[in-house]
């Protein structure tokens, strides 16, 4: 047997399943993280959206920003019309900042610039009185990350995008959600820089925190001798429902021994040779 898959960070495939290359990953290529120069920074575009949020609607300046509400992890979106043999489609709601007057310009979280447009994220989940004012019209609503990446047509570069932005925003809330507190003195922390950092209130600690990402490993198992592939379910699959193996990797352990390891402690399969496929982001899922 060896071992093979996609780590949720990074890959391991077989190689018979290597001639098997998607030209992208869900989640991955995100357009508001390139590297072209940027009209202005993270900070400036936070003061920006203040004055944005403070301002009467008359007032509201040329700044082209950009709003995604999410509930309980699920962004705010909509279908389009499609004809019967075309897949659906879909698009993300985005909304301007008019729509989140009665929010703190601290629940905004920075998530990029991409043709002198910046986009924000913000968690609504519970502010359930004011989750109407967010929602950009009728046929709009919160929708599970995972039916838009079912949904999505894997060929078409925007709605990717579309995609990869939705799961950026999706993680980076999430992490917001999980560092209320200090990990060092247990005192609240702060958003800082936008969102994209945190820091400790105690004047005595003040450490910051930074987004981090613990790496998974997604293992396909392959008997070649066979043909055949070994996958898993867990009690709460809809029947004929199955997925790889995964795991997380622990400290001091290197990818393919995570592989090894977690294959044997869910199946007790041995593997033998692991063999890296690619990587990719993807966002926390509770």
């Amino acid at each position: 047997m060896e071992a093979r898959g996609s780590l949720d960070h990074c890959a391991l495939v077989s190689h018979r399943a290597m001639a098997i290359l998607l030209q992208a990953h869900a989640f991955a290529g995100n357009p508001t993280r390139s590297n072209r120069p940027q009209s202005m920074s993270p900070s400036s575009a936070h003061e920006s959206l203040k004055s944005l949020l403070a301002a009467p609607p008359s007032d509201v300046s040329n700044l082209n920003f950009k709003v995604l509400a999410f509930k309980n992890g699920k962004p705010l979106a909509t279908s389009l019309d499609h004809s019967s043999d075309s897949p659906p489609k879909w698009r993300l709601g985005w909304t301007p900042p008019s729509n989140f007057k009665d929010f703190s310009a601290d629940s905004f979280v920075y998530l990029g610039e991409e043709s002198e447009t910046v986009y924000w994220a913000i968690d609504a989940s519970e502010n359930e009185d004011k989750v109407s004012k967010c929602a950009g019209g009728d046929g709009f609503c919160f929708v599970e990350l995972r039916t838009l990446m079912v949904a999505t047509d894997w060929a078409d570069a925007g709605s990717m995008g579309e995609l990869a932005i939705a799961g950026h925003a999706r993680g980076l809330l999430e992490w917001h959600n999980t560092t209320r507190f200090c990990g060092y003195c247990g005192s609240s922390t702060i958003p800082i820089d936008a969102g994209r950092r945190k820091q400790c209130t105690k004047e005595t600690c003040k450490k910051r925190v930074y987004p981090r990402v613990d790496p998974v490993v997604i293992m396909l198992v392959i008997d070649r001798e066979n043909d055949r592939a070994l996958l898993s379910r867990q009690f709460r699959f809809v029947p004929r429902m199955w997925s790889c193996l995964a795991g997380f990797v622990e400290p001091g352990e290197s990818l393919e021994e995570a592989v090894r390891r977690e294959t044997w402690e869910e199946t007790g399969i041995e593997v033998g040779e692991v063999v890296y496929h690619s990587s990719q982001p993807w966002p926390c899922w509770t």
